[in-house]
């Protein structure tokens, strides 16, 4: 199964916010469309990816400075400023074991589909784990449709 196959399903629609995006309202996009990551988008590119994880990890940091001092508030820390700036990438034609491999190595569970500069959509782990279960479950039914037909 390729990448494509797997966005044609799941659908492309993009979330996307810029680096200058208040922390705050990128993460009520996030809490409002239910989803786990938003594209940082600059000049029309891709600048980065901001998920669930950086939105976590600047909330612990925050609390760790708190300890010792005043700390910025989530309205007054840009997206650019916790972003991670250089996500993996996948292809349209990547094989979803390469992405399996590619997400796990990397320890990203989103991750954009770019043709050229072009951000085709996004997949998530979840989109891969229930692609992988829908493409067995067909192999099985076929599997056993086979089986229960086999000739005398």
């Amino acid at each position: 199964m390729l990448v494509k196959e797997i966005l044609r399903i799941k659908g492309n629609t993009l979330y996307t916010v810029t680096p200058a995006t208040l922390l705050s309202d990128a993460v009520i996009t996030l809490s409002e469309h239910d989803i786990g990551s938003v594209l940082v988008m600059q000049g029309g590119r891709l600048a980065g990816m901001l998920t669930f994880r950086e939105v976590i990890n600047v909330l612990a940091k925050r609390q760790h400075e708190h300890r010792i001092g005043p700390t910025p508030t989530m309205s007054e820390i840009k997206v650019g400023d916790v972003m991670d700036p250089s996500p993996a990438r996948a292809v349209p034609e990547m094989e979803v074991d390469e992405l399996r491999v590619l997400m796990l190595q990397r320890h990203q569970r989103y991750v954009p589909v770019m043709e050229g500069e072009t951000v085709l959509g996004v997949i998530s782990f979840h989109d891969v784990a229930k692609a992988v279960l829908e493409e067995q479950a067909f192999e099985n039914r076929m599997l056993k449709g086979y089986i229960k037909n086999w000739p005398a």
